[in-house]
């Protein structure tokens, strides 16, 4: 079993974020960090748990007093000995102090450092701290960098000097991500245009040409990593397996149930934690297993679907048809997006939106 905690607070307003606030009151944290535990003992079951991931917002904005607060909270879960934990963080961040405490209870740093840039992160009011970047990497081995591009005038020379100032790290792991302007953000009101779509395509494919000659490996659409170090919490998400989702706007998926908390602050403090939830159909956990297992770039492995669902994968109508289009290929084991098409994967995808068995 698996779990996600989500901490909403940060110290950057991040221009390309409207979810994530900054909260100076301490109070509110105290109140919060109160109903995350409560929420936590009525709802965990005491399963073995195998990942956890605390996202946020920004984990590491906590003050020292208030991390150890939320570790004695995750005290309460049945831990494997072989558990990975990790925590996000921002450099700004990541004193000293903190990273001595914390790697005594993580052992996974995801750190959001986005681009090496200044102009553009002074666009995107985000901050780096070199000299706790650097400390970071002395202190922990399994570090994840989390990478974005597609911004405006971007130029492969731009993301090339990103990469290579990220490869001299030696990261574990490194997950890309495209720029999203998201409706009511700081970017979108001031009409931000991101690079077209052809040229975010030519900055993928650097990406992955770079990293996979510097020996990372392209596990999911959008995630790399050395061998070994492929994240075991996100591929709980891809491979569509269950987990607890824990704090404001999380999501869990237990025993076919989906839910997602309230993104009430307000509710969320008075024990109001749930928004929805839904008890799946067959048609509905199979279609999550194509749209989520194809993001692997290994995709879908016969066997293990049919142990699942007891149906063929082959003998669905969408598997076949793209099959047969060379949309989807194959190999003794797993049926997987066709390498050509990975970037725009989402117009595959789409053939398993509505998906229903009784079309075939």
């Amino acid at each position: 079993m698996s779990i996600y905690i989500h901490i909403p607070f940060c110290t950057q307003i991040c221009s390309y974020c409207d979810f994530c606030k900054v909260y100076k009151n301490k109070k509110w944290i105290n109140d919060y960090l109160f109903a995350l535990e409560n929420e936590i003992k009525t709802n965990y079951k005491g399963e073995i748990i195998n990942t956890i991931y605390i996202g946020g917002g920004t984990p590491s904005s906590l003050s020292l007093d208030d991390l150890k607060r939320l570790f004695n909270i995750i005290e309460i879960f049945n831990l494997d000995k072989n558990t990975e934990i990790t925590i996000e963080t921002n450099t700004e961040d990541l004193t000293r102090e903190k990273i001595n405490f914390l790697k005594s209870k993580v052992n996974r740093l995801s750190i959001g450092i986005q681009t090496f840039n200044q102009k553009t992160l002074k666009t995107l009011n985000r901050k780096l701290n070199i000299d706790n970047l650097n400390l970071a990497f002395q202190n922990f081995d399994n570090i994840n960098i989390d990478l974005m591009y597609g911004f405006n005038n971007q130029t492969k020379e731009d993301l090339i000097d990103d990469l290579n100032k990220i490869l001299t790290l030696k990261p574990k792991h490194i997950s890309t991500y495209c720029l999203i302007i998201e409706a009511n953000t700081k970017l979108y009101i001031e009409n931000y245009k991101p690079l077209d779509d052809d040229k975010e395509s030519e900055l993928y494919n650097l990406i992955t040409e770079t990293l996979t000659k510097h020996n990372y490996i392209k596990y999911e659409l959008s995630n790399f990593a050395k061998k070994g170090y492929e994240s075991k919490h996100n591929l709980v998400y891809w491979n569509n397996q269950n987990y607890y989702g824990f704090g404001l706007g999380a999501s869990g998926y237990i025993k076919n149930i989906r839910y997602e908390n309230t993104r009430s602050l307000n509710k969320y403090l008075k024990g109001n934690y749930l928004l929805e939830k839904q008890k799946l159909s067959l048609n509905e956990k199979i279609q999550n297993e194509f749209i989520l297992g194809f993001r692997k770039i290994k995709g879908i492995n016969k066997n293990d679907f049919f142990n699942k669902y007891k149906i063929d994968i082959k003998k669905i109508k969408q598997v076949n048809l793209l099959l047969n289009q060379n949309l989807l290929l194959e190999n003794n084991t797993n049926i997987y997006i066709n390498p050509k098409y990975l970037y725009t994967s989402n117009e595959i995808l789409i053939n398993f939106i509505d998906f229903s068995l009784h079309k075939h």
